[in-house]
């Protein structure tokens, strides 16, 4: 029995060497490409292509995030509600802010409850940024520029500031239909530069914008769910509004699941 544990082990470890080694082979250097026109107009292409002026419109959209947490976003008063393993928090989404955090259904404070708002917040940046990187082509502290892969021009996007990770950078290869099909990342959180992520499955909201809902990574998948949009939160779930704990003098609601 311990002979077989020790080949099972051996060849396990083997596998993750031969992964390592092969990622770590397939990494490249953050490429450099060249600032200005060419680069804004590429940029400002994939932004008509995903009908940007459709997403400033969208003021209220939920969406789950590979199976692991589910997310309401009041666009228009900059709220989230963030939901994952048994927590929920309410809270602002700018750093800071009141927040009020469950865990069980229960109302927590304290350090654990302020912890869970740091969570929430980070992992709001990770999973709207992931739906919707286009948006933010132009904001504050971003460089663009555009160099050629394969006869073809493509987008290098710097992000220098914001978020939680400033310093990522990715390249963006564009589909025929105007589209983006794949980028490369270059981020602090993968030690491997130039990993490939696709951007398919392109859904339209009813606002009319439009967001990937699954990226091919190579070993493995992520898959946006239960995507959906409106001009206002109301008109997105209906009801009562759901950030009401928020609201000073509120009564605490009890809480709900994630409307669909």
């Amino acid at each position: 029995m311990k002979k077989w544990f020790l080949i099972i082990l051996g060849a396990m470890v083997a596998l993750v060497v031969l992964v390592v080694g092969g990622l770590w082979f397939a990494s490249e250097p953050r490429p450099r490409g060249s600032e200005g026109q060419a680069a804004d107009a590429l940029a400002h292409s994939m932004q008509k292509a995903v009908n940007l002026e459709a997403w400033q419109q969208t003021g209220a959209v939920k969406w789950n995030f590979g199976g692991r947490h589910q997310l309401l976003w009041d666009r228009i008063r900059g709220l989230v509600d963030v939901r994952w393993e048994g927590q929920r928090v309410l809270r602002s989404t700018t750093p800071g802010g009141d927040a009020v955090v469950y865990v069980n259904n229960a109302v927590i404070s304290g350090d654990q409850a302020a912890a869970l708002a740091d969570t929430a917040y980070a992992l709001f940046c990770n999973d709207s940024f992931w739906l919707n990187p286009v948006a933010h082509l132009f904001d504050e502290g971003v460089t663009r520029q555009v160099l050629q892969r394969d006869g073809q021009d493509v987008l290098l996007v710097g992000y220098n500031s914001g978020g939680v990770t400033p310093g990522d950078a990715y390249l963006w290869r564009v589909g025929d239909d105007g589209l983006p099909k794949a980028w490369r990342m270059w981020v602090s959180i993968i030690p491997f530069g130039g990993m490939r992520a696709s951007w398919d499955k392109w859904i339209t909201l009813k606002t009319g914008a439009r967001l990937s809902t699954f990226h091919d990574l190579g070993m493995n998948e992520l898959v946006i769910s239960d995507l959906a949009g409106a001009a206002t939160l109301e008109q997105l779930v209906g009801g009562d509004d759901p950030f009401a704990p928020l609201s000073p003098g509120t009564e605490e609601p009890e809480p709900t699941s994630m409307p669909h």
